[in-house]
């Protein structure tokens, strides 16, 4: 995934399902400079800083 599409998604209200390594996540913000998003995982109560690189789209790729 690249910046832009990070920032269509935070900026629509819209639902967009969102993976990083096969697990659903919701993008909690990013870090422009770093292309780093603070991601929160739908399974769980786990946040981590991901490389914005690492997320995608199931839809995109099916």
């Amino acid at each position: 995934m690249d910046l832009k599409r990070v920032r269509y998604i935070l900026d629509n209200k819209e639902k967009k399902d969102v993976f990083y390594n096969d697990r659903p996540v919701w993008i909690q913000g990013i870090d422009d400079y770093n292309s780093i998003a603070k991601v929160g995982f739908i399974d769980n109560f786990e946040e981590r800083d991901i490389h914005i690189d690492d997320l995608y789209e199931k839809d995109l790729y099916n």
